[in-house]
């Protein structure tokens, strides 16, 4: 018998070893047969991993290889004309395709055993979910339990409007900060407080007046309630205090406009021991009137020569 057989399929069963190892550690006898199944799996999945790896590499190496001899053949054919009954033999690569063809099977059955071992552990999560709700008796999600708790949720408003008429109401809440702090527990409404105004209410709270009977009002209350703090001041003071403002601004224009207006002798300021001009000083607009006169008689340069030079 040839040896030359049996090193050849030694040769070519290299690849699926870890295959077989896998399968005869799943096969071993022991008494815990749950820590041999996955370290069976373990062994299966990094020899597919390993293979999918080697296969990824077959393959870039053969596309780089193409690569570089398409490059090689068409320089070739620039640098050297090809005469008239000269023609160039393809390169048989029929090998090189099956070698590839191979190598992208390999690939792709690894991947499919990937994604079967995720669609059997979904299928065994959806399983699990689907025996624990029948087990609840999906009752948590049905529409009778969300009617009822609507119910629920009425006949309590309902009630605290009613308590509301027959209750004695505590004072007002006049600042938005302090409504803040008796929502939040930090105060009592009937704490005395310096306010001016009546901050917006909502909810539950707008029914009852403020008064709580427990902890479970308290914080239902607080669930209606704006995450923001509440203004502080009402829409009438705010347009009163725009009003005042724009008074002010309209007189300061005014009183500018009166300034810019006004004459420049009326705007010198004096120093302090100099007596100011009467403004109806008649001698005092005749000799500013005179000197504007001889101004204009008499401009500037008007009796110097051409001839004579001009110190």
């Amino acid at each position: 018998m040839s040896m030359q057989p049996f090193h050849f399929s030694i040769l070519t069963c290299t690849n699926v070893v870890p295959y077989y190892l896998a399968e005869l550690t799943e096969k071993i006898a022991q008494d815990d047969r749950i820590q041999i199944l996955k370290a069976s799996q373990e062994k299966l999945k990094i020899a597919r991993f390993k293979r999918q790896k080697a296969a990824e590499s077959k393959l870039l190496e053969i596309k780089e290889r193409k690569e570089r001899r398409g490059r090689s053949t068409r320089a070739a054919a620039l640098s050297t004309p090809v005469e008239a009954g000269e023609e160039e033999l393809l390169d048989d690569d029929g090998e090189e395709e099956r070698e590839a063809w191979n190598t992208s099977i390999s690939l792709a059955i690894c991947k499919a055993f990937d994604l079967l071992e995720m669609i059997k552990k979904e299928e065994e999560m959806l399983s699990a979910v689907k025996d624990r709700q029948s087990k609840d008796g999906d009752q948590e999600f049905s529409k009778d339990v969300m009617d009822e708790r609507a119910k629920k949720a009425e006949a309590w408003h309902r009630n605290a409007a009613v308590r509301a008429q027959y209750t004695k109401p505590s004072p007002p809440i006049t600042c938005a900060t302090f409504a803040q702090d008796v929502l939040e527990g930090r105060a009592q409404a009937s704490q005395a407080h310096d306010h001016k105004h009546q901050p917006l209410i909502f909810g539950p709270q707008s029914l009852v007046n403020g008064s709580f009977t427990n902890e479970r009002e308290r914080l239902a209350a607080q669930v209606f309630q704006p995450s923001h703090r509440m203004p502080t001041m009402s829409i009438e003071e705010a347009g009163l205090k725009e009003m005042e403002i724009m008074n002010k601004w309209q007189e300061d224009t005014a009183r500018f406009m009166e300034e810019a207006n006004s004459s420049w002798h009326n705007d010198r300021k004096f120093k302090p021991g100099e007596e100011e001009e009467d403004e109806d000083d008649e001698a005092a607009q005749d000799r500013a009137r005179a000197l504007d006169d001889w101004k204009d008689d008499n401009p500037r340069g008007a009796g110097n020569s051409k001839l004579t030079p001009c110190g």
